[in-house]
């Protein structure tokens, strides 16, 4: 079968494919301890479960508003308010499948070729390849180590161009948990105001901040009318095989995306929007308890991590992932990721699966449970030993 060109422009997560290999061991019978998916280990609340449930049974099975219900999209500009400090009109918001459809959709309606995109490397493998496949040129703004996984401002004013026409900015930072400061993101939104480029700015790991706070920035003046704030249910709810995201726009994007979305989906699922809003509007009181008890893993697998010979570990501010580096180990990402599946059946990702700078660390996600992060550490340690 015959594909189109720009088909061989589009990537995909790795995440993926360490799933399924590691399930493939499983199904041998092998002890594997999944640290490859970003997803917490929570399950869903009872009540945003036993909402959709009566949803079902309500009704809500038929197409609805493509752009989301008007109810969720009221709940979403109250959260807004709440954790922004501004108010947004719901006619500005769209309600997804997921988060990473406005990212795609945004994307494809922005981007043309011979246009630029600036996007952080390393970063969530998604920007680059959707850049890519729009024709576009992607611009890596290098996440470096020595600035707590943060970027260099003059380095980042070097790369806007006349053609830059999108600034992707993710904050806290999937893979390295990273973020950014107060002056980072003034100067991102100082250069979108000058140069009149548009702002996606992936906020989905918002909740999970261990020190300081991050910033949207939406909340700065005159950001709201360039930026597409990009956020969803999947890791603060534990609701990530739902399939339930929203995006605040500018006003002159909100028709073309809703039309995209008509053209590939029609609309997001009626009753997982309606769970929506219990999440929203239900009890919040297990947030608190759920970062807590991911900022105590965090600390057990950074201290495990730096104890390892070979490996160093910053620890992350934000989202829940640890990016140790493994220059001295003397081994590439990918070969030593695949090493530790082999040998000592810990599932986790390569630095390089996001991008050129990712090149020398690896990803770990610690949303599992303290005993087995522990164990991943034993096992880590023992199959590094064993290699030298």
């Amino acid at each position: 079968m015959r594909l189109s060109k720009k088909m061989a422009r589009l990537g995909t997560e790795s995440a993926f494919r360490v799933l399924a290999q590691a399930q493939a061991l499983e199904a041998r019978g092998i002890d594997v301890i999944h640290l490859e998916i970003g997803e917490p280990d929570y399950a869903t609340p009872a009540n945003i479960a036993e909402t959709a449930a009566r949803a079902v049974k309500d009704g809500y099975t038929h197409y609805c508003n493509s752009q989301g219900i008007v109810q969720l999209r009221t709940a979403i500009a109250r959260e807004i308010e709440k954790t922004r400090g501004i108010w947004v009109d719901p006619d500005r918001i769209v309600v997804t499948t997921g988060a990473k459809p406005i990212m795609f959709y945004a994307i494809l309606a922005l981007l043309e070729e011979g246009d630029e995109a600036i996007y952080p490397d390393p970063g969530f493998p998604i920007f680059e390849s959707m850049i890519n496949f729009t024709g576009a040129k992607p611009v890596p703004l290098p996440m470096r180590e020595e600035l707590d996984f943060c970027f260099d401002i003059d380095e980042f004013k070097s790369k806007v161009t006349s053609r830059t026409r999108l600034i992707i900015v993710n904050s806290p930072h999937n893979p390295t948990g990273s973020v950014l400061t107060k002056e980072d993101i003034q100067a991102i939104a100082d250069v979108a105001r000058e140069r009149g480029i548009v702002v996606l700015s992936d906020e989905i790991y918002e909740r999970f901040i261990y020190e300081g706070q991050a910033l949207s920035i939406t909340s700065l003046p005159g950001m709201l009318e360039r930026t597409i704030m990009l956020s969803g249910f999947s890791k603060t709810y534990a609701m990530t095989g739902w399939r339930l995201g929203y995006a605040v726009m500018p006003k002159g994007l909100v028709e073309p995306i809703v039309r995209m979305i008509v053209n590939s989906v029609s609309c997001t699922v009626p009753f997982i929007q309606r769970a929506g809003i219990e999440a929203l509007s239900g009890p919040q009181d297990f947030i608190p308890g759920m970062i807590d008890e991911f900022k105590k893993r965090r600390d057990l697998i950074v201290d495990g991590l730096n104890e390892i010979l070979g490996v160093s570990c910053r620890k992350p501010k934000g989202a829940f992932y640890a990016f140790p580096n493994i220059k001295k180990t003397g081994m590439k990402s990918k070969a030593l990721a695949e090493y530790l599946l082999k040998e000592a059946n810990v599932a986790m990702l390569a630095g390089s699966d996001f991008g050129k700078y990712g090149e020398g660390y690896l990803r770990l996600s610690y949303a599992n449970s303290q005993q087995n992060l522990q164990k991943a550490i034993d096992r880590i340690s023992s199959a590094l030993k064993k290699a030298k």
